[in-house]
C-alpha cells in the first residue's frame, strides 16, 4: 500500500523547494509522483490518500487529480481534516472517499490577483469562469449533480459537513461509524432499514414453515425455505 499525504499548501514543484527550505509543509506534483512510482508487492498496490489541506494552486491540484485518476490501482481518499478549495478537487479522484465525522469539504469559485485595464480584467473574468467549470466537472463526475447546481454552490462558498458531503455525493462514507448502527447511504433512493428487512424475512420464513408443516410434515424443507433459513442465520 502506498500512502499519499495531501497536507499544507498545494504548490508547484519550484515553489515546493522554497517551502522545503524553510521547513514548511506543502504538497507538490513531484512529491505525489514519487510515491505513486514506488515499487510495491504484488497484490498490495492500493493507494491511500489522506487529505488535510486548505488548498492552493488549482492547476497543480488538477495535475495531482489526473495522476490519481490515471493510476490503475484502487485509490481510497480519507478526508481527515479540511479539504478546501483545490484540495477538494484532489479528493474527487478517489474510487472511494471517506470523511471523518469532524472533517469538512469546502468548495468555492477560483480567484486570482490581476492588474491592468478594463480589457485585461474582462479577459481574466472569462478565464476564471472557464476554470470554475473545469473544477465543477470534477465534482460533477463524482457526485452526479448538475454542473449549474455545483457552480452555484461554489459561488456561495459552500462548507460541507461529513453528513452533507455524503448526502450530496462528495463522499461515500463517514469514518468510524459503528457497524451496528444504520448505515450512512449515498443514494438517490430510500433504502429499507436493516430492522425492517429482518422483520419481513422473519415473517416470510415463519409463514413458509407453517405452510410446509400443514402440507406434509414428512416432506423435506423446500428450497426457498432453506435459502431463507441460511439468509437469516447470516443476519444474526
Amino acid at each position: 500500500m502506498r500512502k499519499v499525504l495531501i497536507k499544507g499548501d498545494i504548490v508547484d514543484d519550484n515553489t515546493a523547494m522554497f517551502y522545503d527550505y524553510f521547513g514548511m509543509t506543502c504538497t507538490s506534483p513531484k512529491k505525489v509522483s514519487a510515491i505513486l512510482d514506488e515499487e510495491v508487492a504484488e497484490g498490495d498496490d492500493d493507494i491511500v490518500v489522506d487529505i488535510a489541506s486548505n488548498g492552493g494552486d488549482v492547476f497543480v491540484a488538477s495535475e495531482i487529480y489526473s495522476m490519481l485518476k490515471n493510476n490503475k490501482s484502487n485509490v481510497k481518499v480519507n478526508v481527515t481534516g479540511l479539504a478546501a478549495s483545490a484540495a477538494s478537487v484532489i479528493a474527487m479522484a478517489g474510487d472511494t472517499v471517506s470523511i471523518a465525522p469532524t472533517a469538512q469539504i469546502m468548495i468555492h469559485k477560483a480567484w486570482t490577483r490581476v492588474d491592468g485595464n478594463a480589457d485585461d480584467l474582462n479577459h481574466e473574468a472569462g478565464v476564471l469562469s472557464g476554470i470554475d467549470e473545469s473544477i465543477a466537472s470534477a465534482y460533477e463526475l463524482k457526485t452526479g449533480m448538475k454542473q449549474s447546481d455545483l457552480l452555484q454552490m461554489m459561488s456561495n462558498e459552500t462548507w460541507l459537513t461529513a453528513q452533507d458531503a455524503v448526502d450530496k455525493g462528495f463522499a461515500d462514507e463517514i469514518m468510524f461509524v459503528n457497524e451496528e448502527d444504520e448505515p450512512v447511504m449515498n443514494s438517490m433512493e430510500d433504502i429499507p432499514s436493516k430492522s425492517a428487512i429482518n422483520k419481513l424475512m422473519n415473517l416470510i420464513l415463519k409463514a413458509d414453515k407453517q405452510q410446509n408443516k400443514e402440507t406434509s410434515q414428512f416432506e423435506n424443507p423446500s428450497l426457498k425455505d432453506k435459502k431463507l433459513a441460511i439468509l437469516m442465520e447470516r443476519r444474526k
